[in-house]
């Protein structure tokens, strides 16, 4: 299923081949989009087909379980004729691309309560409530998803752990990975149609979880298809026999250099959350790698002068009709040529990345590219497309508002009552009637 080419040799970028069965194979490293309930934000299904070269899409469970298990959602009551997948078909994805299922939205909103020795934490568009293993597992049996990411004890917002809590992680996840193998064997399901399972690598140093490393070694190594990595650097001390699997990652790199520098630790496929944030804020990527030859002299006495986007908002937009760069699109201001834009400036980039690893000059390119572009995207000034309760956890009485008033009163003044008030509000229904007005009939 993966295929590993050529390797870096001052570093761990590598390249790769990810072919699923009757997908189209996925050229290393490269990404996948994060999904809002199973769409592409802004790119409807025929755009994505015709207009982008999107090369797979990840769906959060949560997206679909709003009051699940007490009631059963949608999703998992369709059943499409055939052998067709149920959530390619919910979601009318496209026949040859890749589509990988987890639990949580990517980045996932960090949860008030704890994860317990059977079930996770998450957060669906009502509310704060409990995935249990055995749900997820019977879940992604039925929707048949070309990889499964597999559940992990992993408490998001949390940078620290005590030395229980890691041996908690390391056994928790361990027993729940041998649960959800098992049920997807026991599904009966053929091969070809079985999802590939991604086990989790946790946010720990490689000590900490050896434990559970031997035992994906010793006893799930046939059953796993690759690893989901939440913290790059935990590859550091990943055992030889899982050296060769595929590495998908769910970090949260905002910025193209540290999306290199997670390549140079050895991630082969990404969720890039700024590529749809950078969207929302109006914000066009401009960058690209290796930095082309008339921006080498880019930088000054050290000091970085390209910004990595043009934010649309600026005033300078708002009659231009400048293209951002040969080919491109001259309207930018509607969101669905931003997201395409934004989606192919990251394809021309990881194109770059691979060109890189294969001709043997990734880490001076990596250094010229940090040399040439400011370390930040730009600021947002604009409002961007409203968000949604499910997007962001509440931090309680007094906060910001995120969305601007929708209705606001004409002219800047006060609410005025589109009625004239009647002279005498006390009147008797008699009076009303004796006047000709509500008559019975």
């Amino acid at each position: 299923m993966f295929t590993v080419g050529p390797v870096s040799k001052t570093c761990a970028a590598r390249i790769g081949r990810l072919a699923l069965p009757r997908r189209s194979p996925i050229s290393t490293p490269n990404y996948i989009v994060i999904t809002s309930r199973g769409a592409v934000p802004h790119v409807a299904q025929d755009v994505f087909s015709d207009s982008t070269g999107i090369p797979g899409v990840y769906v959060a469970l949560e997206d679909f379980i709003e009051r699940a298990p007490q009631v059963v959602p949608p999703i998992l009551q369709y059943k499409p004729p055939g052998s067709v997948s149920p959530l390619r078909s919910f979601i009318a994805l496209p026949d040859d691309s890749p589509l990988v299922l987890g639990p949580r939205r990517v980045p996932a909103i960090a949860c008030p309560g704890s994860n317990t020795s059977n079930d996770i934490q998450i957060f669906t568009s009502v509310g704060f409530t409990r995935l249990a293993v055995s749900y997820y597992s019977d879940a992604a049996a039925h929707l048949k998803p070309d990889i499964m990411v597999g559940l992990a004890d992993i408490s998001f917002g949390v940078d620290k752990f005590s030395q229980k809590r890691k041996e908690t992680m390391a056994d928790r996840t361990s027993r729940w990975m041998l649960e959800q193998v098992q049920s997807i064997k026991s599904a009966g399901a053929p091969r070809y149609d079985e999802p590939a399972v991604f086990a989790p690598v946790l946010p720990l140093e490689a000590e900490a979880q050896r434990w559970y490393f031997e035992e994906l070694v010793d006893s799930m190594l046939d059953s796993i298809g690759g690893l989901a990595v939440y913290d790059a650097d935990s590859l550091r001390g990943l055992p030889e026999p899982l050296q060769n699997l595929p590495r998908l990652s769910f970090t949260k790199p905002d910025t193209p250099q540290k999306l290199l520098g997670e390549i140079s630790q050895g991630v082969d496929v990404f969720t890039i959350p700024f590529i749809g944030s950078a969207t929302d804020a109006g914000i066009a990527l401009d960058f690209s790698f290796p930095v082309q030859s008339h921006h080498s002299n880019g930088s000054t006495n050290g000091h970085v002068s390209k910004s990595l986007g043009v934010d649309m908002w600026s005033d300078s937009h708002t009659t231009s009709l400048t293209p951002l760069s040969d080919g491109c699109a001259k309207e930018m201001l509607g969101w669905v040529l931003l997201q395409i834009h934004n989606h192919h400036t990251m394809d021309k980039f990881f194109e770059g990345v691979r060109s890189s690893i294969r001709d043997g000059s990734f880490e001076a390119d990596k250094a010229a590219f940090e040399r040439l572009y400011e370390p930040t995207l730009p600021a947002k000034t604009g409002q961007g497309p409203r968000v949604r309760g499910y997007q962001y956890k509440s931090d309680g009485p007094g906060e910001v508002k995120r969305n601007p008033t929708a209705f606001r009163s004409l002219d800047g003044q006060g609410e005025k009552s589109l009625e004239t008030p009647h002279a005498n509000p006390i009147i008797d229904v008699k009076d009303i009637e004796g006047a000709g007005l509500a008559k019975k009939t």
